[in-house]
């Protein structure tokens, strides 16, 4: 006899709860059950909680929770055909973003495309001791034989990254300029930013295949570009007000305030957001190489399942000097953009 049985006789619902209902599966303890008879559960709760399975353990009418689970599946699985068809040709310039930035990072001899990361890190940072910093790092990951897979992951962080700001910055300057955009995209953020990082890969699997790029680059944009929103608009909403009346007086459009005051202003914020958002998207790059991303992340994963303790060992720490290259690139970057609000 079931927990709740007196409850639903009580209720009078006893002639529904058994009328024409057709049980699931039975769980292995109702087959033993069945098999061996009643026997007392010295581990049953003493009042447990009316779940879904207990109610239907004295109801058959009430479903289960594996129904619920399975007719959002079939649910998905019946839209799929129709947002696959949206979203293929939509998401297409992302596959040949990623494809083309992974062959210009393979097929580039190093001792071109070497130099000239270098010299990029020099003209955002003009910084000597951080140019040298990544011109060590390059040649020890070179002296080590990880130097390809480090580029792979570099045009992975490069195209995700560019895109996060494309797309990041325009949505933040948005939020900035409407109370309700911005109360009704701060929830969708705040889901983006605690939903685990391997549930992103779950539907998408069944919306693209495994082999094509946008599978892990969506999942990555999806994970990174949280910082880039937030801090645009909050940047831009503590420019000062007494500049903006300036703007005003001086008869400013919306668009030259916003361009010529409020974003150089609220620049330091915005790349603050960047920063972050590289460093997240470094992070997701590992668990994309689930889904066929190329990378140093391959090599974790080989040492994970081969347990080959070495190769994952030096394939996190390739991950670790990229991150910290790119963390101090883009805060060298960002002092400079300080440095140069506070001389005028």
């Amino acid at each position: 006899m079931a927990f709740y049985d007196g409850v639903f006789d009580k209720l009078g619902l006893r002639d529904w709860c058994d009328q024409s209902a057709e049980d699931g599966p039975m769980s292995m303890a109702q087959l033993l059950g069945k098999v061996g008879g009643e026997k007392a559960d010295p581990n049953a709760e003493v009042f447990p909680f009316p779940s879904l399975d207990e109610l239907h353990e004295s109801c058959a009418q009430i479903t289960q929770t594996r129904d619920m689970t399975s007719a959002l599946e079939d649910t998905f699985l019946s839209m799929r055909a129709g947002l696959k068809s949206v979203l293929d040709p939509i998401t297409q310039p992302l596959s040949w973003a990623l494809d083309g930035m992974l062959y210009v990072f393979t097929a580039m001899p190093w001792w071109i495309l070497v130099p000239l990361l270098v010299a990029l890190v020099w003209l955002v940072s003009r910084s000597v001791a951080v140019t040298v910093f990544v011109a060590a790092t390059f040649l020890f990951l070179g002296v080590i034989d990880h130097l390809d897979v480090a580029l792979q992951t570099l045009s992975i962080i490069f195209v995700c990254t560019g895109l996060c700001v494309v797309i990041g910055v325009p949505i933040g300057i948005l939020m900035s300029k409407s109370n309700l955009m911005q109360r009704l995209i701060i929830p969708v953020l705040d889901l983006l930013q605690t939903l685990p990082s391997f549930v992103y890969l779950i539907p998408l699997i069944f919306l693209f295949s495994v082999t094509e790029s946008k599978l892990y680059g969506i999942a990555i944009i999806l994970y990174a570009i949280v910082p880039v929103i937030r801090l645009t608009d909050l940047g831009i909403r503590l420019v000062d007000k007494d500049v903006i009346e300036a703007a005003d007086a001086f008869g400013m459009s919306r668009s030259q305030k916003l361009l010529g005051v409020e974003l150089p202003l609220a620049l330091p914020n915005i790349m603050a957001g960047v920063n972050q958002t590289i460093m997240m998207s470094l992070a997701m790059v590992v668990i994309a190489s689930l889904v066929s991303a190329p990378g140093l992340g391959v090599l974790v994963l080989r040492g994970i399942r081969n347990l080959e303790l070495g190769v994952g060992m030096i394939a996190g720490l390739g991950i670790v000097l990229l991150a910290v290259v790119l963390d101090r690139t883009s805060k060298a970057a960002l002092q400079r953009i300080n440095v140069t609000h506070e001389t005028h």
